[in-house]
């Protein structure tokens, strides 16, 4: 592993971006199969093309990373095992990037020895979780994009020997944390978790008789501070986000980190070409903790593209363009919102400051002043490397992949007893407050992080960890902890699995994964009982069929978010315009507030979660945990009276 250089990997949806990383000669690159990959609009590739891409890039000594890195629901664990068996059989990589702890499991089934990456989905967010990562078996953990340099610091001072960290050093931020945003689920059924995004936190919102994008971030980059990041150690890669970006997105931006890595002193044809990959404006974000950037702090459109104009005169439709055009450009016209949003092929050549005509068909159309944005470019540079590349792997011997035979994944785990161990039903109902006493008809819970470590229990509470607890936060959790223990306090929900590393034994105790864990097959649940819980409270964005199948195979007693507030992202930034209480309304009148808890900021539907008309079946099938989240509604917002069933009724994609 490289820990004074470190890798540089670039990302690839399809087959030209593949060949483009080759080109600019990536150290190594990461993709995705047609499934269970975190970028599934993506083209992504079948395991047929990626044989012969794998092989390619073997004869430069270029890694190939797989990113399996998606929720897996209890019905699809067989066929995840068979794309793995598949995976194992037939292509060259170097390792594969899980966030679902079950991929452990069913990677050790399907014979693949290759590393174990943790996504940056199973939200690793400080220096005690690399341990319990190392010992679940990965040797590679993706830092969160909210960090700073300093967190990356503590993070590589805990970094066992073994084990390497890779960080993000440009691309799209999201403004949910990773891991933390259900806000696509929870709007429309498509889960960000299963690379499903519809990015709703792009859209215009209304705040009374403002619109803004409050939510649509600029980009990040490492850029300038690269020099400073190559200087931390452990850190073994850098990462360049982008498996739905362009070939000339990933050529240009591999190429910006080799100079700015490897010659500082031509930082300035670096970020040219930064300039000239076609991505959103960047900031560095978090990176310096005395000089943040908010990446909400923006006035232009923060759409993917380079810029170029406003259109003129809809009647008969142009612009004026900042930038030269050349034949097969993209131009994106609008934005993804408009009615008239179209993409654009440019086909004759246009000078800088020249006009450029939109087609006929778009006259009365296209709004006056609408943005537009070159998407990419095809330099002939480019373009003939990609087509020597593209004819050496015509002349490799494609392979036949067979239909694998059905597999049934092993229940052999002696973990696996299928008894189940909590028959008593309880319910527990979760507070931001102290509550003087336990509920006459159950159990108080209470969140405890933050600026509540100083918060009084009684011995029967349950302690709500944080769902994202960053480095200079854990020696505060770990002290109040340790109190909590000496005091008596035995029972923990934990909302990140890899937080059980703050317990020294937890044998005795009861901690429970908690619902931020994002549990939704029992495979997961194993694992989760080898790293020492005692119980899990399954994810609330689970479909009817996947809920009611889980107890079934469980190998330790399960939970449900029954009722109460549940938020759409979880998030380390706001934007300017925005303050704790305020009430804002989608393009489609679904209404939200901003609330901020401890060091977090939390998105929350008007409408809550109530899945309490099921509660009998969910029993029958053998939960035995009931949680009611309880969340302060500010005063000038009013709960809508509407179904909050989530995905109980949809198939879950």
């Amino acid at each position: 592993m490289r820990s004074h250089t470190p890798a540089i990997l670039a990302p690839a949806g399809d087959k030209t971006t593949f060949l483009a990383a080759v080109a600019a000669g990536a150290d190594a690159i990461y993709c995705g199969l047609k499934l269970f990959s975190a970028r599934m609009e993506a083209a992504n590739f079948s395991i047929e093309e990626l044989s012969r891409l794998s092989r390619l890039a073997r004869s430069r000594q270029i890694d190939v990373h797989i990113a399996f890195n998606t929720l897996i629901k209890e019905s699809e664990t067989p066929k995840a095992l068979r794309l793995l068996s598949k995976l194992q059989q037939h292509v060259i990589f170097d390792a594969l990037i899980v966030q679902d702890p079950a991929v452990i499991s069913l990677a050790r089934q399907a014979g693949i020895t290759q590393d174990l990456h943790l996504s940056t989905l199973g939200n690793l967010s400080s220096p005690a979780g690399l341990k319990s990562a190392r010992n679940a078996g990965f040797s590679q953990v993706v830092l969160p994009r909210e960090f700073s340099l300093d967190d990356i610091r503590a993070m590589a001072a805990q970094t066992p020997e073994d084990m390497g960290l890779e960080v993000f050093v440009h691309g799209a931020l999201c403004y949910g944390i990773s891991g933390r945003c259900y806000w696509s689920s929870w709007f429309g059924g498509k889960s960000a978790l299963r690379g499903r995004c519809v990015q709703p936190c792009r859209r215009m919102y209304q705040m009374k008789s403002e619109k803004h994008r409050y939510f649509s971030c600029m980009d990040f980059s490492a850029d300038v501070l690269a020099k400073v990041l190559k200087e931390i150690p452990r850190v073994h890669t850098w990462k360049i986000e982008g498996r739905k970006k362009s070939p000339h997105y990933v050529y240009y931006t591999i190429k910006a980190f080799q100079l700015l890595r490897d010659d500082p002193s031509r930082k300035k044809e670096a970020l040219t070409y930064l300039d000239y990959a076609l991505g959103r404006p960047f900031t560095h974000y978090n990176l310096l903790s005395h000089r943040i950037q908010n990446p909400l702090d923006h006035q232009d459109v923060t759409q993917s593209g380079l810029f170029l104009g406003r259109i003129k005169n809809p009647a008969a439709p142009f612009f004026i363009t900042k930038d030269a055009l050349f034949p097969e450009d993209l131009l994106r016209i609008g934005n993804e919102e408009d009615a008239f949003h179209t993409i654009q092929k440019v086909t004759r050549s246009v000078p800088q400051k020249g006009k450029f005509t939109l087609p006929r068909q778009l006259r009365h159309k296209v709004r006056k002043d609408a943005p537009v944005h070159l998407i990419d470019r095809r330099t002939n540079e480019l373009t003939r490397e990609i087509s020597v590349l593209d004819a050496e792997l015509a002349d490799m011997e494609k392979i036949l992949v067979r239909p694998a035979p059905h597999t049934d994944v092993s229940d052999k785990n002696p973990l696996n007893t299928r008894r189940r161990t909590r028959q008593h039903i309880t319910d527990i109902r979760v507070s931001r407050k102290s509550q003087a006493q336990a509920q006459k008809s159950g159990a108080s819970g209470i969140w405890i992080s933050g600026s509540r470590y100083s918060t009084r229990f009684d011995k029967t509470t349950w302690l709500w960890l944080d769902p994202s607890i960053f480095p200079e936060e854990e020696i505060l959790c770990r002290q109040y902890i340790t109190t909590a223990l000496k005091k008596g306090a035995r029972h923990f929900v934990l909302n990140a699995v890899w937080q059980i590393s703050l317990f020294d034994n937890p044998a005795p105790l009861d901690l429970w994964a908690g619902p931020f864990c994002n549990i939704a097959n029992s495979l997961a649940i194993q694992e989760l009982k080898t790293l020492g819980f005692s119980g899990a409270i399954v994810s609330p964005e689970l479909d009817k069929n996947t809920f009611l199948s889980l107890p079934e195979s469980s190998v330790l007693p399960l939970g449900v978010v029954i009722e109460g507030n549940w938020p759409l992202a979880v998030s380390r930034t706001l934007s300017p315009g925005l303050s704790p209480g305020d009430f804002f309304m989608s393009p489609k009148k679904e209404g939200a507030w901003v609330t901020r808890s401890n060091n977090l900021n939390y998105i929350f539907p008007n409408w809550p979660l109530d899945l309490t008309a099921h509660r009998k079946t969910l029993a029958q099938a053998g939960y035995t945990c009931f949680i009611t989240l309880e969340e302060p509604v500010p005063k000038n917002v009013s709960l809508k009276n509407r179904p909050g069933l989530w995905n109980w009724d949809l198939t879950l994609l």
